[in-house]
């Protein structure tokens, strides 16, 4: 889910971040082009670290920047399907529970929360089981699998939907 990935890259260090050091114009510039970002193969980008700048720097004419050969770790979150994960419930909607995953919400359709009728308990804000009375309340930890993954241009507009109908997955204190 969270990995270490190396990257090899060229950096473009825009003029506003000539008076600061190579390797921090590199890293700021790099920040800025990567973090918070979704790549396909390697998830969301959280953060990037050990920046190491391996050129000079070439300027072209017309650009008045300076693009630099860069070697660094960027710090990734990328789940996959049929992953189990743990995550703390965020919100409880008559249609589902949101399930933060690292820099992510996940949603878990109320008919993936368990092998029963689930109903939306406006009084309590909570998600009850019709025969077993099992409950889903907001701050809850659970177990759940991933069940499918749609990365988009963005964080806010990629889906992740989880199931904890399994055997072994639900609320943590179960």
């Amino acid at each position: 889910m969270f990995e270490l990935v190396t990257f090899k890259d060229v950096v473009k260090i825009p003029p506003k971040l000539f008076n600061e050091k190579i390797s921090k114009a590199a890293r700021t510039a790099l920040r800025e082009e990567y973090e918070g970002k979704i790549s396909k193969n390697y998830g969301v980008i959280i953060s990037i670290h050990k920046v190491k700048v391996e050129s000079k720097g070439k300027i072209f004419l017309g650009d008045s920047a300076v693009y630099c050969d860069v070697l660094f770790e960027a710090l990734t979150f990328n789940p996959t399907v049929n992953e189990i994960v743990e995550g703390r419930v965020t919100e409880i909607l008559n249609f589902g529970a949101f399930t933060r995953l690292g820099p992510v919400d996940a949603l878990i359709h109320v008919s993936q929360i368990a092998n029963d009728f689930m109903t939306f308990d406006k009084r309590t804000g909570m998600l009850v089981a019709k025969n077993s009375k099992k409950t889903l309340r907001k701050g809850e930890l659970i177990r759940a699998r991933i069940a499918t993954i749609s990365w988009k241009d963005t964080v806010i507009n990629s889906k992740i939907a989880l199931t904890m109908r399994p055997p072994g997955m639900g609320n943590k204190g179960e």
